[in-house]
């Protein structure tokens, strides 16, 4: 695995208390971990490897002073749209890659519906043609869930998808 790719891989960031508050690349951890802002709790099976040193990339890092976390938000974009709603149409609860995915404002633009959290939602781009410049229920669709803003729940349980693929997470993420 080339050291680029190593240092995209995703580490999950606990406090100080061991409670699980983010997912950083890899890079940004060894960062944290290099300042002395963070200990390495899990190691992957990768390495960087500096002119005089190797280090094995962390999977799991902890901050050493607790932090408070005030109500999270998260920045409005396709990105956190399409991970708020599992990358999966809002319509025919298909999933599919990103590339596949478009999004779609529930109440269109054409009629004063804003690009906003409750008004977003990951589509296919077949639904999303058949929808138009209708709602929904001009449509005959039927969305899956109605969309809300990225909460910490939304947060914690993109955390245990991604730890789905990385086995030391799981004791940090409490299934």
């Amino acid at each position: 695995m080339a050291t680029s790719t190593r240092l995209q891989k995703p580490v999950l960031v606990l406090n100080a208390s061991y409670e699980p508050i983010n997912v950083c690349a890899a890079r940004r951890a060894l960062v944290l971990v290099l300042k002395g802002v963070a200990s390495t709790e899990e190691v992957s099976m990768h390495f960087v490897h500096s002119s005089r040193r190797a280090m094995n990339v962390p999977s799991v890092i902890r901050l050493l002073e607790y932090r408070r976390i005030p109500h999270q938000t998260r920045a409005l974009s396709r990105k956190n749209i399409l991970m708020r709603d599992r990358y999966t149409c809002q319509y025919c609860h298909k999933t599919m890659p990103s590339a596949e995915m478009t999004l779609d404002h529930v109440i269109p633009r054409s009629r004063a519906g804003e690009s906003a959290w409750e008004n977003l939602v990951a589509c296919c781009h077949q639904c999303n043609n058949r929808k138009g410049c209708r709602t929904p229920e001009e449509a005959g669709m039927k969305l899956a869930r109605q969309p809300r803003p990225f909460s910490l729940h939304t947060s914690r349980h993109l955390m245990r998808l991604l730890g789905k693929s990385d086995e030391q997470w799981r004791k940090y993420l409490f299934y």
